[in-house]
């Protein structure tokens, strides 16, 4: 059953000035503004790149919230192109978009941990920048699907996994979470690339909720054999008075939001629980088509 489910988070993914030593390499004219693409991380395995997007009315004397996205694929496989689509969305309100490389099994030859260690970085690197990017350092939102929301629910619940070589006076969590169909507990999956069960409790979120945690919303199918993962979550984070929603889309199964109507139905969600916040200002822009209902988990 452990690998079945492994396979099954594999399979469904498939669908200014800057800080020194992280250069740009190159500007892409896109429906929201304008995507620039950094060099945020050098690890021994390689480059990690980061594709920016910035809202068309951008100056660089902004102050605006920004989200970073992280790709999902079992912590094995992937790419940053997963969420143009909500990345554009997002840059198209307001907000300055982030799409973020990690190392993964099948390119660079890693283990889990380092994923949690380059989101961290990704995560920092934001954070450090944020004057050059025209962002405000205090409302960062981490977010990503599946492997890539379990490394952004990681960055903000788990201590330690920093990069040896960053500055630990800059934050690497971010300040609000937005994950689809997130992975809270690796002690329940068999992962072949991770050795040994410390490892797999060590980067569980599950395992290290606490109070005053970053507010969350959470988005699964019910046929997704990890919505109880969700759910375990939510029932921890409310009596310890943590804001955490978690929306389902009956009938779907793992990686539901990668294609419409539910890509639309999960934006819509996420829009009005950032514009809740203050992340956003005005109404969601996104036109849901008739069908996609996501009924909220209390």
């Amino acid at each position: 059953m452990r690998t079945v489910i492994f396979m099954m988070l594999a399979g469904a993914c498939l669908l200014a000035r800057i800080a020194p030593g992280f250069g740009q390499e190159s500007k892409v004219a896109g429906a929201a503004g304008t995507t620039q693409e950094y060099v945020f991380k050098k690890t021994p395995q390689g480059e990690l790149k980061m594709y920016v997007q910035f809202p068309k009315d951008w100056t660089s004397g902004d102050k605006r919230p920004a989200v970073v996205f992280f790709f999902g694929g079992a912590w094995r496989m992937g790419s940053a192109a997963q969420f143009i689509p909500q990345a554009d969305y997002f840059a198209g309100r307001g907000l300055v978009t982030a799409r973020a490389d990690y190392r993964i099994r099948s390119k660079h030859r890693t283990t889990p941990d380092k994923c949690v260690e380059d989101a961290k970085s990704a995560l920092r690197w934001v954070r450090k920048n944020a004057a050059a990017l025209g962002i405000d350092p205090d409302r960062i939102v981490g977010s990503g699907g599946s492997a890539g929301g379990h490394i952004a629910a990681c960055a903000a619940l788990i201590d330690g996994f920093e990069g040896k070589e960053e500055d630990p006076a800059v934050s690497s969590r971010p300040n609000l979470l937005v994950l689809f169909n997130p992975v809270f507990d690796l002690t329940a999956i068999k992962i072949p690339d991770m050795d040994g069960k410390d490892v797999a409790r060590a980067i569980s979120p599950i395992l290290f909720v606490k109070k005053s945690a970053p507010p969350a919303i959470l988005f699964y199918g019910t046929q997704d054999k990890f919505l109880a993962q969700g759910e375990a979550f939510l029932a921890k984070s409310k009596p310890l008075g943590n804001r955490v929603e978690l929306f389902a889309a009956k009938g779907q199964p793992h990686g539901f939001f990668n294609r419409p109507p539910w890509t639309q139905a999960t934006l819509q969600k996420a829009d009005e629980f950032l514009l809740s916040l203050g992340y956003l200002k005005g109404e969601p822009t996104v036109r849901v088509p008739a069908g996609a209902e996501l009924n909220k988990d209390n």
